[in-house]
């Protein structure tokens, strides 16, 4: 099949988990069939010339990536729009063009929109035959109704009309994927007219990419792997930092911190102990000789690819239950669980304390990956999905 792969995030280098799911199934893609990428360029200054893309993917254009800013005059009149703000302020033109033209001088069978920024510009779909991949509402619908005061009106604004546009735009595809079970309830629930396939198509990763990863451990390291532009990621961050840390460096005062991705100049409670290490080429090695990772989620939706990364390479993990949410993990016998700052602090300091205890997750997390998340096995179900939905 001719294939139309729409992507908000250029998939390449893979330094986030957006990016590495969408690198992942375009690779799986390209042994079966004919993928045109029609990408935004997220990263100033990265060359979209990316040869490990251009591998796998027989046409490829970029286009410009225009991030939301809410104090703009089009996000600020989109107050009035039926749409949410985001999707108002970030449309292109240019990329509405693009797709246009595309499917203009070829025929296509199947167009894949990669998350809601893409799948916004259905109206340019020309009846071609679309899948809406990985569809996530959960961190919406958490703020909708976990926030507080003038806050939580903003929120509860945002997912109401949320809700509205979605009850639209998901008439157009035939179907669409959401990486959690979770997720998926989500949806039915909050659109029970939908009556299309929903599939859990969960996040994986390449097993192969992580055997041969061999390093050092660190003694007594933490790691936290995620940009704070992603909101999630920073108030796990805020909430670990100001209430969990102090208590693991009273029992284990040289315990160190090591924070990746963009932190966006946003302000952390303390910065004792802790480095903010940016960019990392390396992830995978950073990962891998860290003692602990930390997933301290309390909000967001799907699974978390930092959780499954961690487990892959391995480094034991101790996670919120919202962190680990969308994963079949067991608290004790893959990872640990804890939702409370006390109860956190008590489970990262038993796995640094504990050596028996942490090879044990490690054993165990590492064979669920391999039987539940390596992409050689849920790339099947992805290819037996848009097979279906090409012939709709």
């Amino acid at each position: 099949m001719k294939i139309l792969f729409l992507s908000r995030w250029f998939p390449y280098p893979m330094n986030n988990g957006s990016k590495i799911r969408i690198y992942n199934l375009l690779r799986g893609l390209s042994q079966h069939h004919d993928v045109t990428l029609l990408s935004f360029a997220d990263q100033p200054g990265v060359s979209p010339e990316a040869p490990e893309i251009r591998a796998i993917c027989s046409k490829v254009r970029v286009i410009p990536w225009r991030e939301f800013d809410p104090s703009a005059w089009r996000a600020r009149l989109a107050i009035l729009n039926p749409k949410p703000r985001s999707v108002v302020d970030t449309f292109s033109s240019e990329m509405a063009d693009a797709i246009t033209e595309t499917l203009h001088k070829g025929k296509y069978d199947l167009i894949i929109a990669s998350q809601l920024q893409m799948a916004a510009y259905y109206p340019y779909f020309q009846n071609v035959p679309a899948l809406f991949e990985e569809l996530e509402i959960g961190l919406f619908h958490d703020q909708a109704f976990s926030a507080d005061g003038e806050i939580r009106f903003r929120h509860a604004l945002t997912w109401f009309k949320l809700r509205m546009y979605l009850s639209r735009l998901l008439d157009s595809f035939q179907a669409c994927t959401v990486a959690s079970t979770q997720e998926r309830q989500l949806l039915l629930r909050n659109f029970p007219g939908f009556k299309k396939p929903v599939e859990i198509i969960p996040n994986c990763l390449s097993m192969d990419e992580y055997k041969t990863v061999r390093v050092e451990k660190k003694k007594d390291t933490l790691i936290f792997t995620g940009p704070f532009k992603y909101r999630a990621n920073y108030d796990a961050m805020v909430w670990f930092v100001g209430e969990v840390f102090p208590l693991i460096l009273e029992q284990g005062p040289n315990t160190q911190l090591i924070i990746t991705g963009d932190h966006a100049n946003l302000p952390l409670p303390s910065t004792k102990n802790i480095t903010l290490a940016g960019h990392v080429d390396d992830i995978k090695s950073l990962i891998a000789s860290c003692t602990v990772s930390i997933a301290p989620l309390l909000s967001g939706g799907g699974t978390r690819l930092k959780i499954l990364e961690a487990m892959a390479l391995g480094t034991p993990v101790v996670a919120t239950s919202k962190g680990a949410e969308g994963l079949d993990a067991r608290s004790g016998d893959h990872l640990m669980i804890a939702d409370s700052p006390h109860d956190f602090a008590e489970s990262v300091i038993k796995l640094l304390q504990d050596g028996v205890e942490s090879k044990k997750l490690i054993s165990n997390a590492q064979q669920l990956v391999r039987k539940n998340y390596d992409w050689a096995v849920t790339l099947t179900v992805f290819l037996e999905v848009m097979e279906r939905v090409s012939k709709t």
